[in-house]
């Protein structure tokens, strides 16, 4: 039940329409006995710098959720990140702290290696093909390798944001190979798709699905649609799949700690 003490937490997106997280996070805090809701904003990334500073003001806010297209532009607007927020520049939850400032994470990757976990399957020592170099993708490069991956490799439409991102990994994490390199999944124990295609109608798959070993498991961070085209034609190919709602369901655990 909603009442003049709980605390609002809005998930920022654009579109919303997308959105799953507010479910998942709702049944948790009932679960949990914690006061404080979420509910999906629509904001456009031209109205995304004013909707945050207008938040700031609001004392019932336990902070915002923040997903496609916002993770890297919102970090500029923290006053301060944590964790692996700090080292990438982006993040995927904002804290209201008591003076109204705002603090920073980013949970995308560790909810992702928790939900492969989850589900049965250890990253450590396997190797892994990476689609993708923006929020969410290197969010989850980054819990891979902290996970101790054998092999890492980031594929991205712009290979220059590939190479940076594995070069900030690199040192980070120097007993891990990381390193850019081609949207070629063969030979790959774990695929996985870190950009949104697949969202949309028509969008590209991030990989060609005929190039998979029978092996390999492929997994998604988009939500919605529950199964997408990349994973029905994986498991056309005879490989095991994996949803992106698990990265949320095992995530949102992490999101209610961070703000509660």
């Amino acid at each position: 039940m909603i009442t003049g003490t709980t605390r609002f937490t809005p998930i920022l997106a654009h579109p919303c329409r997308h959105v799953r997280t507010p479910g998942v996070f709702n049944a948790e805090c009932a679960a949990r006995g914690i006061d404080m809701v979420m509910v999906p904003l629509d904001v456009p990334p031209a109205g995304l710098a004013a909707t945050v500073q207008a938040l700031r003001g609001v004392a019932n806010l336990a902070g915002m959720v923040v997903t496609i297209p916002h993770k890297g532009a919102v970090a500029a607007l923290c006053d301060r990140l944590t964790g692996a927020a700090e080292m990438l520049g982006v993040c995927n939850i904002i804290r209201r702290e008591a003076d109204g400032s705002l603090t920073g994470a980013m949970f995308d990757g560790e909810g992702f290696v928790a939900g492969l976990r989850q589900e049965g399957y250890e990253p450590a020592g396997k190797s892994v093909l990476l689609a993708g170099a923006g929020g969410a993708a290197a969010g989850l490069a980054h819990a891979l390798a902290a996970a101790r991956v054998d092999r890492l490799t980031l594929t991205n439409r712009s290979p220059d944001k590939a190479e940076a991102l594995a070069s900030d990994l690199r040192a980070a994490f120097p007993g891990v190979s990381i390193g850019a390199g081609p949207a070629d999944p063969a030979g790959y124990d774990l695929a996985v798709n870190g950009t949104s295609l697949g969202m949309h109608e028509g969008d590209a798959l991030p990989f060609d699905p005929a190039r998979l070993s029978p092996g390999t498991l492929v997994a998604e961070v988009v939500m919605q649609p529950d199964v997408t085209p990349l994973l029905t034609a994986a498991a056309a190919r005879g490989c095991k799949v994996h949803k992106g709602v698990h990265m949320i369901t095992a995530q949102v655990r992490l999101l209610v700690d961070f703000l509660a």
